[in-house]
């Protein structure tokens, strides 16, 4: 796994031991950077469950001014800082080792421009997420929200927690939904 574009562009990434992480891999990591190339500069992005931080750190590679990066694993926080060291992007990102609905409380943005989730397939904690961002603060309409999840997944359900799915990008076995609050 490697930083596919901007000022750490090539830099290998490492990733947590074992199997509680599925690291995005670099094809889709890009495919979804190009969508969102002209909102990530001067972005404020959340990378919730994070895992290696990859993305968040594709993210401040590619001009974004802060990310926030939030995961509960003790071996994945390591990873994060780590690979936040080696890429020099420690100064514009802020690490939070606590679970995801309880550290939603922790962000303390006027607005985040861009919320990415990537939660362990099949448990449905995106529901449990999107509940708690549709009354914070800091998610505006403005605010894209993308959870990566099983390619056969219904977001059928995403106009109860207050949000519209704006488009789905399928790849073989996942996708990216886009959302944005009702």
């Amino acid at each position: 796994m490697r930083v596919i574009a901007g000022t750490a562009r090539s830099l290998p990434l490492k990733t947590p031991e074992g199997m509680d992480t599925r690291p995005t891999t670099d094809r889709i990591k890009e495919t979804l950077f190009n969508m969102l190339q002209a909102d990530v500069p001067g972005s404020v992005f959340v990378d919730l469950y994070s895992g290696s931080g990859g993305i968040g750190i594709e993210a401040l590679s590619r001009g974004a001014e802060k990310a926030y990066f939030v995961e509960n694993s003790e071996k994945a926080i390591s990873c994060i800082r780590q690979n936040l060291s080696f890429t020099k992007m420690e100064n514009r990102a802020i690490v939070i080792k606590q679970d995801v609905c309880s550290a939603l409380n922790s962000i303390n943005e006027k607005a985040a421009d861009i919320i990415f989730m990537d939660p362990p397939y099949g448990c449905e904690y995106e529901k449990d997420v999107l509940n708690i961002l549709r009354s914070a603060r800091y998610v505006t309409e403005d605010t894209v929200i993308i959870v990566e999840a099983a390619v056969k997944a219904d977001f059928s359900w995403a106009e109860e927690s207050g949000f519209y799915v704006v488009r789905e990008k399928c790849y073989k076995s996942n996708k990216h939904v886009f959302l944005r609050k009702q």
